[in-house]
């Protein structure tokens, strides 16, 4: 009996190493390594203009999804606030503002389960209409970052609160009711930086490290595995209060003072061969 392959032949090209420029939607098998790969595309995106908040303010936090985000807290040159905004993808509503106003607080979480602590240590949940009030940060501090869920969300660096103020590098594991304090602080305390990825899995992205006499802008970046802190690649760009978003092995940091202010957005990614996709074979 004929079989198939010497009928139809071979389908997909057996190689013993990639093809130097593959073509998108090129399929091979890679004999060395034993995987079956294909040629892809990476696209750029591109920012668009959305409508405004309605309470201008900066120095604030954020928690959700392009198309379901929730704005909170903040500061209006100079008075803070607490005000509660979310975003349905097109427009902004109020919503019920915090119970404790402030700004340059650690947030993460979604649009009806966020989590809002810090500045000083007060710690605060939003279910989708209204904040209540939670369990304090052990180290009452602001300008930090916040990563996570509601449930199980990290906060790490900042400045503290009570003298001697000082950058910290200290990290708190939170579960939805208290926050514990971590065996690991940050390699480098520092304050105004940002942060992105899970609370076992998490990223902290440049920030200013406060020396007597001066501050020094940071572009060092470091990786949490729910124990300790490693120090990682560096940014581009030093720069402090900046915003970030993603996972820890794709991550993207944006905007913040050099200085001067800052457009630059930079990709952190941990990924295969650039224009290579490996599909899976086992």
């Amino acid at each position: 009996m004929a079989e198939y392959i010497n009928i139809r032949g071979q389908s997909i090209e057996v190689v013993a190493s990639d093809p130097a420029n593959p073509t998108v939607g090129q399929i091979w098998y890679n004999s060395t390594s034993n995987t079956l790969k294909g040629g892809g595309v990476t696209t750029a995106g591109a920012w668009a203009t959305g409508n405004n908040l309605n309470t201008a303010r900066l120095i604030l936090g954020g928690a959700g999804t392009q198309t379901a985000a929730l704005a909170f807290g903040g500061a209006i040159n100079p008075p803070i606030t607490g005000a509660t905004e979310e975003y349905d993808g097109t427009s902004w509503v109020n919503s019920n503002p915090m119970n404790t106003a402030r700004a340059e607080i650690g947030s993460c979480g979604t649009q009806t389960a966020a989590l809002g602590f810090g500045s000083p240590s007060a710690t605060e949940e939003y279910d989708g209409n209204s904040w209540t009030n939670s369990n304090p940060l052990n180290t009452a501090r602001q300008q930090l970052p916040g990563v996570g869920t509601q449930t199980a969300a990290l906060g790490f660096g900042g400045y503290t609160t009570s003298p001697p103020n000082v950058d910290t590098g200290a990290t708190e594991e939170y579960d939805g009711n208290s926050w514990a304090t971590s065996p690991g602080s940050l390699n480098t305390a520092r304050s105004n930086l940002t942060g992105a990825g899970t609370q076992t899995a998490g990223l902290a992205i440049a920030g200013v490290d406060n020396f007597p006499g001066g501050t020094t802008n940071l572009n060092a970046s470091e990786e949490y595995d729910g124990t300790s802190w490693t120090s990682g690649n560096s940014l581009n760009t030093i720069r402090r209060a900046l915003a970030g978003a993603g996972i820890q092995t794709a991550a993207l940091a944006f905007g913040g003072n050099v200085p001067p202010v800052s457009a630059a957005t930079e990709e952190f990614t941990i990924t295969g061969t650039a224009g290579i996709k490996t599909i899976t074979v086992s």
